[in-house]
């Protein structure tokens, strides 16, 4: 009677500390997009002028965040940075 084949078990390649914190970043970006896009459907769907007032500052920052975010995966990648 022939045994059984032996399996090896699943190796699983753990990320690094750096792919982690690049995912991170990544994830930070499409999730400040999103807000940005949201930021522009409420302001250009805004009547009331300290709605509107406020819908520009929350967008001013997200662009804000966005450009850090972005900036910080480009270290990542080694890219050279304009400014």
């Amino acid at each position: 009677m022939a045994e059984p084949a032996r399996t090896l078990p699943f190796c699983k390649k753990h990320p690094s500390p750096r792919d982690e914190e690049r995912d991170a970043l990544l994830e930070g970006l499409s999730r400040t997009r999103t807000l940005i896009a949201q930021a522009y459907s409420g302001f250009n769907s805004a009547r009331d002028p300290d709605l509107i007032e406020s819908y520009v500052f929350e967008i001013n920052a997200l662009q804000a965040r966005y450009s850090y975010l972005l900036r910080r995966v480009k270290e990542m990648d080694g890219a050279p940075l304009r400014r």
